[in-house]
């Protein structure tokens, strides 16, 4: 029988190792990783349950690095989707049995100015005090899940390749998303490059 390693000292060490130390998000995702994890019932997400998992985090910060430290989910293996909408949040979904939660923290704002004081507090904090936790139901496509890509397209504007179904068709023309909103993610597009 294999080993669960899925205690919160053991996910804080590993966790550690992959960020470079343990700061408060680090402690703060873990500790919502194992809660995730737990109420969709995946206990070897880095083994047997490996192909059954996809997360969502909802931010580009430490929490991240520790969810995919513990999770073992990537996003370059398309088990993990980074909406960077700047929330301590995470949506966990078990492919195999289709539940799937958000567990969100729950601190309000004095509490966040204080996250880096109270770092060691949350190892030790309940549950119930730091996350919420909400049963809800997620649309996969075809295309959101790992594996090859299922269509590779090229943009008839500035002839970059765009995969899983990501393009947007305009008049019958293929665009990526950012030449048909006229704008790269350094800046707007030269006028000869935009298309409309």
């Amino acid at each position: 029988m294999e080993e669960n390693h899925l205690d919160l000292k053991t996910c804080l060490e590993e966790a550690k190792a992959f960020h470079g130390d343990v700061c408060a998000g680090i402690v703060l995702g873990t500790r919502l990783a194992l809660l995730g994890l737990e109420a969709i019932g995946i206990g070897d997400p880095k083994g047997k349950d490996r192909k059954d998992l996809i997360v969502y985090v909802e931010t580009d910060r430490c929490a991240t690095d520790a969810i995919l430290s513990v999770t073992g989910c990537h996003p370059g293996k398309r088990s993990m989707k980074i909406l960077d909408y700047g929330k301590m949040a995470a949506t966990f979904i078990n492919l195999e049995s289709g539940k799937a939660v958000r567990v969100v923290t729950r601190m309000n704002k004095k509490k966040a100015g204080e996250v880096d004081a109270q770092k060691t507090d949350f190892a030790g904090t309940p549950e119930e005090e730091l996350f919420s936790i909400t049963n809800v139901e997620v649309p996969l496509r075809p295309e959101d899940m790992p594996g090859k890509p299922l269509q590779i397209s090229v943009c008839s504007v500035c002839g970059e390749q765009v995969m899983d179904k990501r393009e947007i068709v305009r008049d019958g023309r293929i665009l990526c998303k950012p030449c048909s909103e006229g704008t790269t993610y350094y800046g707007t597009l030269s006028p000869e490059r935009t298309a409309t």
